[in-house]
């Protein structure tokens, strides 16, 4: 049933006449909005309030024929419920009522006692719905500067700029008033009630100066906070790369909120990146990419609220790459939904369509290579390893046992040889090794949140490192006694010593990361018994610990054990002594690691026997070398059989030859000569054909499911199992794959589960899908490069090597570094769209290299609500002029 008293109001508000042609109907957001919280006594009431015009509760009650006592008291409801606005004025409190938005559509949302509306997501829809109503029509009317939302770059960020105004300076608005607030974010707020939320939160937020700290400290939608507080939030969202806006609609340096906003939720905001309708809210400011200085490294990039800078490239092309110059805008195109960005929430480009560098590109965790390349030649090292840490917080690890797809796809590859980055990287992460020089993030939040991490390896660490710094309380569960995961029991300490392991996760213990070894989740405590203790979501990550066995006659013999197995005994510190001749059974990097460990454990003779061919061997060519060097002998083509026993102990083992691997689609198929046979001698049988997981009673009594490979069900993107509150990745999601793309995946399930504990929180909306494409190297004109030696570390010898378990491999010298980073070409670059941008300066809040910076473009100043229409009307009646000129100019062209 519709309230007439409430869609009168509704109306009011609006200033349109009821049965005119823009008369608010039932079905419009405006009343949808009142209707929830206004009752018709109080829009009675409401009625007789004027627009910025304060009146008294004795002026009121003359106006509306009710007594003082009952006119005040609606009066303050009407103010607690965002319908008026409230002041002590001269002694004696005096209402008012002010436009939709910035205005009642916030302080409604924004209402002290939500929970307690009826339909509370009817009025988050109704503000979110307002906007779309809204934008369409403003598209191309409102020059810069009038807009009812305006950008304020952040200060830092226009610091050298002398042609600045002090109405651009966000310290002005703060240090001319004296009374502030704080409050959660009404965008946001909204957003969240709907199930929307991007993951930036809305709490403490947006601040409220004047007369509006006022209402909302009195009406308990904000609290009062101190000048130096309200500086402390400015600086604490530009550190969480949010940006600044001001309500708009006071006149020039005036304004009574300041709002820290989100590209991906805040409503305004939108009005840029989905209608791309900028120059309504832009400031007088664009960004300018310096390439000679820029590195690409991508942080401006994942910082900009509205898809402006992309990453791309800036070395020389045979064709040159022509940029698409934009010429249809808002103000002289007509501007329907064919203009508009309608998933802008979820279609995030970090690269432009001709792709930027490969190494970046190929990284599974996509880390700025270039730009700690570049740190690391000024010697700005733990700046370096700070950058590093964004997307991976185990530099030192990786820079041991990494598989260098960076280097794989380097650019300086087709001069010479590609830049040594993983020697690099390894030198950078020496800081983390020590605890004087060490980086450890900055607490960003203090959420308490307990979650727990089902596996101590890489995925589960990197999970846990990423939730820590984000102020979670994270327990790590590890079944074994040991944390590291594969990193620990699968990778040999020649490889990797245990004392690099340990000293990177140390950090994670300064990050107040509790860990719990020992204990296996499914059989010592259960998932449920964890959800009563208070764990909120669960990150499983138990990664491929199990060895696989070939299913072949005589496999159950003593003296046959997987690979896997073998290497967890040994770096468990377990008896493990070989004698006699060794078989390792297959051709990855694991059964190198096998076979190389073997030797150290008293084996005369090693013979490795796989499948592939040399040149389709899975393991690296620098593991295939090292094991060679160490003595080694690698039998390539070549499967196992069956396993030959006497009293039921292994002493050999026949192969067939293998024809081929593959069949024509590139499927697993390997094809054999039965007739074609040999047999080998062996005391032991090492089988490394492959890893699974023992998921045992972990899952038990949950939803979540496995495929057919014993891997976990979940989403390609969130990592969310059939399990809402489980999430899943590393190898037990992926199956077996490099230390790297584990602790990628660790950050996104990360990112995902901070999500999921916060509620009206989606998993996909406003979130960096990461999709990176490297440009064509054939269209690369390379001539002109010097030719520079790469660095290399010193040779072991294998016959030292072998000798030992200590990793006797050297890492560069402070001269190598200066003369290998030297040899990186810099291929990538940021790009920006200046008409996209709309000069927040978040970009330059991350820029190590102060390759981007803002420049005054517009001399814009705010007009007063009062002063606007005829501002708009002009406007309208040039854009409609330029719209038509444009369309007969084509005309005239195309019949010419």
């Amino acid at each position: 049933m519709v309230n007439e008293k409430v869609l009168e109001l509704a109306n009011k508000i609006s200033k349109v006449k009821r049965s005119s042609k823009k008369e608010i109907k039932p079905n419009d957001w405006e009343y949808k909005v009142l209707e929830p919280v206004v009752t018709e006594e109080m829009a009675e009431i409401a009625l007789c309030l004027e627009f910025r015009k304060p009146m008294s509760a004795e002026e009121v009650a003359s106006k509306c024929g009710k007594s003082v006592e009952e006119t005040s008291k609606i009066l303050w409801q009407l103010a607690i419920d965002g319908i008026a606005f409230v002041n002590e004025i001269d002694g004696v409190d005096k209402y008012w009522y002010e436009i939709w938005v910035p205005g009642h559509m916030e302080t409604i949302v924004n209402h002290p006692n939500r929970e307690n509306i009826k339909d509370f997501k009817q009025i988050a829809e109704a503000f979110e719905g307002y906007g779309w109503k809204k934008a369409p029509i403003t598209a191309g009317v409102f020059p810069v500067g009038t807009g009812a939302m305006r950008v304020i770059p952040i200060e830092t960020a226009i610091e050298g700029e002398t042609r600045r105004a002090s109405y651009e300076e966000v310290s002005t608005y703060l240090n001319e008033n004296t009374l502030f607030s704080v409050s959660n974010c009404s965008c946001r707020t909204s957003r969240e009630a709907m199930g929307e939320g991007c993951g930036h939160l809305k709490e403490d937020m947006c601040i409220q100066l004047g007369h509006a700290a006022e209402y909302y400290i009195r009406t308990g939608r904000g609290r009062k906070i101190t000048r130096e507080e309200a500086f402390d939030i400015i600086k604490r969202a530009e550190e969480n790369g949010l940006m600044h806006q001001i309500p708009n609609t006071d006149g020039p340096g005036k304004t009574h909120a300041i709002c820290n906003c989100c590209g991906c939720s805040c409503y305004a905001t939108r009005i840029a990146g989905l209608f791309n309708n900028n120059d309504m809210v832009r400031s007088n400011y664009v960004s300018k990419v310096d390439k000679d200085k820029c590195v690409a490294c991508g942080e401006c990039v994942s910082v900009c609220p509205v898809n402006a800078l992309k990453l791309g490239q800036k070395l020389c092309t045979k064709t040159p790459i022509v940029e698409k110059k934009r010429v249809d805008f808002a103000h002289n195109t007509e501007w329907g939904e064919d203009k508009w960005n309608i998933d802008y929430r979820t279609n995030r480009e970090n690269v432009v369509e001709t792709g930027t560098s490969p190494c970046k590109t190929n990284c599974p965790a996509h880390i700025s290579v270039q730009g700690y390349i570049k740190l690391a030649s000024q010697g700005k090292y733990k700046e370096a390893l700070e950058l590093i840490k964004r997307e991976n917080p185990f530099p030192a690890v990786c820079g041991r046992i990494c598989p260098r797809k960076c280097e794989s796809e380097c650019t300086r590859g087709d001069i010479d040889e590609p830049v040594a980055i993983d020697e690099i990287k390894k030198f950078i992460a020496e800081q983390d090794l020590n605890t004087d020089s060490r980086y450890v993030p900055k607490l960003m939040h203090e959420y308490g949140k307990k979650i727990a991490v089902v596996g101590g390896g890489p995925s589960g660490l990197s999970c846990a490192f990423y939730l820590a710094t984000d102020g979670y309380k994270v327990t790590v569960f590890e079944k074994q006694k040991v944390l590291g995961g594969m990193l620990t029991l699968g990778i040999p300490s020649y490889r990797l010593e245990k004392e690099v392991i340990n000293a990177e996760i140390d950090i994670l213990r300064e990050l107040g990361v509790e860990f719990k070894t020992d204990v296996e989740v499914g059989k010592d405590v259960s998932l449920k018994e964890l959800r009563g203790e208070g764990y909120e979501a669960f990150y499983v990550a138990i990664g491929a610990q199990l060895g696989r066995k070939l299913g072949i006659e005589g496999e159950d013999s003593k003296g046959v054990i997987t690979g896997v197995d073998f290497l967890r005994e040994v770096n468990l510190g377990n008896e493990m002594k070989l004698e006699g001749d060794i078989v390792v059974i297959g051709g990855g990097n694991v059964a190198i690691d096998v076979a190389r460990t073997a030797t150290r454990v008293g084996a005369s003779k090693v013979d490795m026997f796989c499948l592939e061919s040399k040149k389709e061997m899975p393991a690296l060519e620098e593991e295939i070398e090292e094991a060679l060097g160490e003595d080694i002998i690698i039998n390539n083509s070549w499967g196992p059989k069956r396993i030959l026993q006497e009293n039921g102990c292994v002493v050999g083992i026949e192969f067939k030859k293998c024809i081929s691997v593959l069949d024509k689609d590139g499927r697993f198929s390997p094809v054999f000569d039965e007739n074609e046979t040999k047999i080998v001698k062996a005391s032991h049988i090492l089988i490394s054909v492959g890893q699974g997981m023992d998921w045992s009673s972990l899952l038990e009594g949950s939803k979540a499911e496995l495929n057919p490979n014993n891997t976990i069900k979940a989403d390609s993107f969130t990592l969310q199992t059939g399990e809402p509150d489980v999430f899943a990745g590393g190898d037990a999601f992926t199956g077996p794959r490099f230390a790297i793309d584990a602790i990628a995946s660790g950050k996104e399930a990360a990112i995902s589960i901070h999500r999921f504990v916060h509620p009206g929180q989606s998993l996909v909306y406003g979130r960096d899908r990461k999709s990176y494409h490297a440009f064509d190297k054939e269209n690369l004109t390379l001539e002109g490069y010097d030719h520079i030696t790469r660095e290399k570390i010193d040779h072991v010898e294998g016959a030292k090597s072998k000798e030992t378990f200590r990793d006797l491999r050297s890492t560069f010298t402070q001269d190598q570094i200066k003369k290998e980073t030297e040899r990186c070409l810099g291929c990538g670059a940021t790009t920006t769209d200046e008409y996209q941008c709309i000069g927040c300066g978040a970009c330059t809040t991350r820029c190590k290299f102060d390759a981007i910076t803002l420049h005054r473009k517009y001399d814009a100043k705010s007009v007063p609500i009062e002063e606007l229409k005829p501002i708009i009307v002009k406007a309208t009646i040039r854009r409609k002029g330029v719209i038509a000129a444009r369309k007969f100019k084509k005309i005239f062209v195309k019949n010419s």
